[in-house]
């Protein structure tokens, strides 16, 4: 009797098994929901969706949603494409719907390749009829100098909306911000002072929107608005703070640099007065040598030498004459 129960026990659980595979390879249930829902497909196809590893209720329910939009150019072969090649069919078709209802031209080729491009081309419907508000910077501020030489620091917001044509190639948000950026740094260059600018914020939103910054970008710039101008530094007057210690720099090294030189030649004559007195001293070393000589060639008499002697005694005689005499310390009187 047990052998019967636990026979019966196993066919049960064999035939749970096979009826879990048969509904899982061939989804009876989505097929008669999509046959309920006026999308024609069938049982076949929806096995060989199973065997091509695509998900026969991604497929289904996107074909269901399209129908009841509407959109009848769309096919299963077209959503299973997309799905094989990595994109994300349910965005696509949502996509497609919003664009419908939003009277955007906007083509399954198109946003298939907006989707591949790695971009929310859901997202980006939505921004077509919901302009997106940038702020640039995202933090902080963009800091610019008027001809003056004062820093302002300016916070801006750009409202975009989305360019379906440029979602593919196109450049995203940091290059709109950056963009902007430099045409307000380049709008707040050319203003004579400051003042301009803060009593006229919105000639920088006329000059920069111009430009036409958002060429070959993913938007389309609907207005830049400054949010915010706040008074920085004053970047002319440290310039020439600092021009003027460099300056000063350059002549200090260029005095320490003649100085330098001064010493040089002062050292260099004392150096030259040493060897002429050497030499002096030298030659008159030789002096007594030539005498005795000319004493002995007979060039020299016994009366020149008392004359040169004279001379020489005359000569040191008025040399003291000329030095002013030593005054004697006075006595006190008592």
């Amino acid at each position: 009797m047990d052998s019967v129960v636990f026979l019966w026990l196993v066919l049960a659980v064999a035939a749970v098994v096979l009826l879990s595979i048969f509904f899982y390879y061939v989804p009876f249930v989505l097929w008669i929901n999509a046959k309920a829902s006026g999308v024609s497909i069938s049982l076949l196809q929806l096995f060989l969706m199973r065997l091509r590893k695509v998900p026969p209720p991604v497929i289904v329910n996107a074909m269901i949603e399209a129908h009841k939009a509407g959109l009848k150019n769309i096919t299963r072969d077209q959503l299973e494409a997309h799905y094989l090649a990595g994109g994300h069919v349910e965005r696509v078709v949502h996509a497609l719907v919003s664009a419908e209802k939003a009277n955007i031209d906007l083509s399954f080729q198109m946003a298939t390749a907006i989707d591949l491009a790695g971009r929310d081309v859901f997202q980006a419907v939505q921004m077509s009829v919901n302009p997106k508000v940038i702020d640039a910077p995202a933090s902080g501020a963009i800091a610019a100098v008027a001809k003056n030489g004062i820093q302002l620091l300016v916070r801006a917001r750009i409202t975009v909306r989305a360019n379906i044509k440029q979602l593919v190639g196109g450049a995203g948000e940091e290059t709109v911000i950056a963009r902007v950026g430099e045409g307000i740094i380049s709008s707040i260059g050319t203003a004579e002072t400051h003042k301009e600018v803060l009593e006229n914020p919105d000639s920088i939103s006329k000059v920069v929107l111009k430009k036409g910054l958002d060429a070959g970008t993913a938007f389309e710039i609907l207005s830049i608005d400054i949010a915010d101008i706040d008074i920085g530094k004053n970047i002319g007057a440290e310039l020439q703070m600092d021009q003027a210690q460099a300056d000063k720099n350059i002549a200090q090294a260029k005095a320490e640099e003649r100085r330098a030189m001064a010493v040089a030649l002062e050292q260099e004559m004392k150096a030259k007065a040493q060897e002429a007195r050497a030499n002096v001293i030298q030659a008159e070393a030789e002096v007594p040598k030539a005498m005795a000589e000319a004493f002995r060639s007979g060039n020299l008499g016994i009366m020149d030498y008392y004359r040169m002697k004279n001379i020489q005694a005359d000569t040191d005689m008025r040399e003291n004459i000329a030095k002013p005499a030593a005054k004697a310390p006075e006595k006190s009187i008592k």
